[in-house]
């Protein structure tokens, strides 16, 4: 499926109190040095890529630059742009797109090419000195008990109606299920696939009548709902007050009230005995160094004989050892104290800190990567809607590049997504 949108430049709509660092273009002696090293690194790892970078005199870069079916970016001002790339590295890129110095047709092709080469765009010893020069994390995003409420407010707390017009009707903001009976290019039932997603989360946990369940991450309650319907006492935790809203109503209205209590609360706070736990796409906003506790929490609440369903995104272990202190665009504006961890460190801080046992693993990537282009798709065909929503045009470059880079790492492999059950033991 291609995705095109306008390729236009909305640098005449930026609106600087907003967007600050956006706004401005670094200036300065040191910033053109950086600048000038900046592009030519870039036109440097692009000649070897298969894609075609545009510029405004007409030159076209690319490991085969006449090839007109390639994914195509398009750099409206070339000296800005790396600027930005000069002085922020990968942020930079990321506000050059929000700011309207570059786009592309089809942004997640583009930025596949990219991910799929992401060990070979720097040269061996800039790379070596990453730690050296990238920016680090904030003290203020830290996801401590103090902090996490403010981080998870910074996205889910966005607006309910701005989510609704992009996700399907179960308002499921995670990896779906497709069949696998039919190839991803067929895949169109976003709800049923995340029904299915949902069903085989509690397969896997083990819910049925009478089951004691702990959700941590409410989302906007399709699970707790799917739990409750099949006779489980749902216990669902969030951070989120939005959410926390809309779960509610929809779970009133299913007369499922007196199953499902959900709790504005930390899930470190967390008190009680559960048969089973089931935590979907919530890991990711733990943190590195939380793991241990979101895993004995687990460990603490579990039954003796109980399961816990994890769903996470991953990334591969080597690349979360190269990255874990680097401050990227996602993290500055979309998932404040975000962290991806790697199947291994999962494993591993599981077999270090807790009595739980991992079982079973599945991966999904590929699923993510269409589910990803459903929502971009479902967005771009409400973009007047979330214009009247009063998002303004640099929020919507913003939310567009967000799903355009999450659907390339998924598609070119530098993401996956699993399913991992855990159990304990019945002593």
């Amino acid at each position: 499926m291609s995705i095109e949108v306008p390729v236009t430049s909305d640098s005449a709509t930026l609106a600087p109190a907003a967007w600050p660092d956006v706004e401005r273009v670094p200036t300065g002696a040191r910033a053109r040095i950086a600048a000038a090293l900046a592009h030519r690194l870039f036109r440097r790892a692009v000649r070897a890529l298969p894609i075609r970078v545009e510029y405004p005199n007409g030159t076209i870069l690319g490991r085969d630059p006449v090839h007109e079916d390639l994914p195509r970016m398009i750099l409206y001002r070339p000296a800005d742009f790396a600027a930005r790339l000069g002085a922020g590295g990968l942020i930079g890129f990321g506000e050059a797109y929000m700011a309207g110095d570059w786009s592309a047709p089809d942004p997640a092709a583009a930025l596949t090419v990219f991910a799929a080469s992401i060990e070979t765009l720097l040269p061996a010893p800039l790379r070596a000195l990453r730690r050296v020069y990238v920016a680090r994390h904030p003290a203020a995003e830290r996801n401590s008990a103090s902090n996490s409420r403010r981080n998870i407010a910074r996205h889910y707390d966005l607006s309910n109606d701005l989510f609704e017009l992009f996700l399907d009707e179960t308002l499921t903001y995670s990896c779906a299920l497709f069949p696998a009976t039919t190839p991803p290019p067929r895949w169109t039932d976003l709800a049923g696939a995340q029904r299915a997603k949902i069903d085989r989360m509690l397969e896997l946990a083990g819910v049925g009548p009478g089951t004691r369940l702990l959700e941590i991450g409410t989302g906007w309650g399709e699970l707790a709902l799917r739990a409750a319907a099949r006779g489980a006492v749902v216990r669902s935790v969030t951070l989120s007050t939005e959410q926390r809203a809309t779960a509610l109503d929809r779970i009133a209205a299913a007369g499922l009230s007196d199953r499902v209590t959900i709790d504005l609360l930390d899930y470190r706070r967390v008190e009680g005995e559960f048969d089973a736990v089931v935590s979907v796409e919530m890991i990711e906003a733990v943190g590195f160094e939380y793991l241990d506790t979101f895993f004995r929490t687990i460990d603490r609440v579990l039954a003796p004989g109980g399961r816990a369903a994890i769903q996470a995104i991953t990334m591969p272990h080597h690349r979360m050892l190269a990255t874990r202190h680097t401050y990227t665009w996602v993290q500055k504006y979309i998932f404040p104290g975000g962290f991806l961890p790697s199947t291994r460190l999962l494993a591993e801080v599981v077999t270090r800190s807790t009595g739980l046992i991992v079982r079973e693993q599945t991966a999904m990537g590929e699923h993510y990567a269409h589910t990803l282009r459903l929502w971009q798709q479902r967005f771009l065909d409400h973009a007047d809607q979330v214009t009247e929503l009063g998002f303004d045009p640099v929020f919507r470059r913003m939310w567009r590049l967000y799903l355009a880079h999450a659907e390339a790492g998924f598609r070119s492999g530098y993401l996956d997504v699993q399913q991992i059950l855990l159990t304990k033991s019945a002593d």
